[in-house]
């Protein structure tokens, strides 16, 4: 039996079949729109550079929320002052021109005072002293306390222990650093530090100090191994004093209008995601710094002496002002608590 069908009918069923596909794709495509604009984007701006432990921790946090959040969320990192100097990151978070920053404790003191602790150095013994401190009760009470500055506080992340370098000869005893220009981050204790030392400490933005350095506007500065390497500051210095004397620190923050707008399912999941950053980047700053040493050692001119036991005395002699001096002021809860931790 054969079929005829006119050609009109043919043409019918032409536009019917191709309204059905345009319908279909246009559906598809109003998903797609709708998903997109229902995704939060979160944009994280940081100072350092993409390989270093905080570079790294802020692309670990990025993967680990989009995934647990099936894309509901997504991160958007700008790294290197992309969108903001570290002296400008603060005031952009408060306003909501970004949602997360990392700054260091140390730009922090600014803020929150009592945070100067973090700051005194030899005040932490080992690694694991730092992520009992980082991760326990007593991080939580300090990342507390930004609650009345329009901050959340995320988490306590780690870079490592500083060290010290200077162009102008070693640093081993504490008259070593006499007259020596320092960079220094935005911190009294710091400033004070160098000048118990003997030094000259001067803050500057921390992407302005290879230029600094270069330009000998500085003769010296203090750094995590990971800093000192992937910035190129051994480059430009001739010793490295293996000091462990203090700790390099950061302070994750989410503005907190953005963080009360949010869904508590997920709020939970960032807390999630954030916990097992913290502890992964604890781990991964440790073994750059171990690696990244050891390829300085093989592969560069600089000078590198390790502080012995009684050179280290020599300096804690030396700090021991700045210890009365912040309890004068803020009593020794903090430094006894942290000091506990450690034991």
């Amino acid at each position: 039996m054969k079929w005829f069908i006119s050609a009109s009918v043919l043409t019918v069923l032409i536009l019917i079949a191709v309204f059905s596909h345009d319908s279909i794709e246009a559906l598809q495509e109003d998903d797609e729109q709708k998903g997109l604009s229902d995704q939060i984007v979160i944009k994280f701006s940081h100072v350092v550079a993409e390989n270093t432990p905080k570079g790294l921790a802020a692309e670990k946090f990025a993967e680990l929320i989009a995934k647990r959040t099936d894309g509901k969320i997504k991160v958007e990192i700008f790294p290197n002052e992309i969108m903001y100097s570290d002296e400008q990151e603060l005031a952009a978070l408060k306003r909501g021109d970004v949602q997360m920053i990392a700054p260091s404790y140390s730009k922090m003191t600014e803020v929150i005072p009592e945070w100067q602790v973090l700051d005194l150095p030899f005040l932490f013994s080992s690694e694991e002293h730092v992520e009992e401190v980082y991760t326990g009760e007593i991080g939580q009470r300090l990342l507390s306390r930004l609650e009345e500055e329009n901050m959340k506080g995320l988490a306590l992340w780690g870079n490592g222990f500083k060290q010290m370098t200077s162009s102008s000869g070693t640093l081993i005893h504490p008259e070593d650093f006499a007259g020596q220009r320092f960079r220094i981050m935005p911190s009294d204790t710091i400033a004070k530090q160098f000048e118990l030392l003997g030094g000259i400490p001067k803050a500057a933005s921390f992407n302005d100090v290879y230029i600094a350095l270069e330009g000998n506007e500085f003769d010296g500065q203090e750094n995590t191994i990971s800093n000192i390497y992937s910035k190129g500051f051994y480059r430009l210095q001739k010793n490295m004093t293996l000091s462990n004397h203090g700790y390099l620190g950061y302070s994750v923050l989410m503005n907190k209008e953005f963080w009360n707008s949010l869904d508590p399912e997920l709020q939970i999941q960032i807390e999630k995601a954030m916990n097992d950053t913290t502890k992964w980047m604890l781990s991964e700053s440790k073994e750059m710094d171990e690696t990244q040493l050891r390829r300085m050692r093989e592969n560069s001119k600089l000078g590198i002496h390790e502080l012995s036991p009684d050179e280290r005395k020599e300096w804690e002699k030396v700090f021991q002002p700045l210890y009365q001096s912040y309890i004068e002021r803020y009593g020794d809860e903090w430094i006894e608590d942290i000091r506990k931790a450690g034991k």
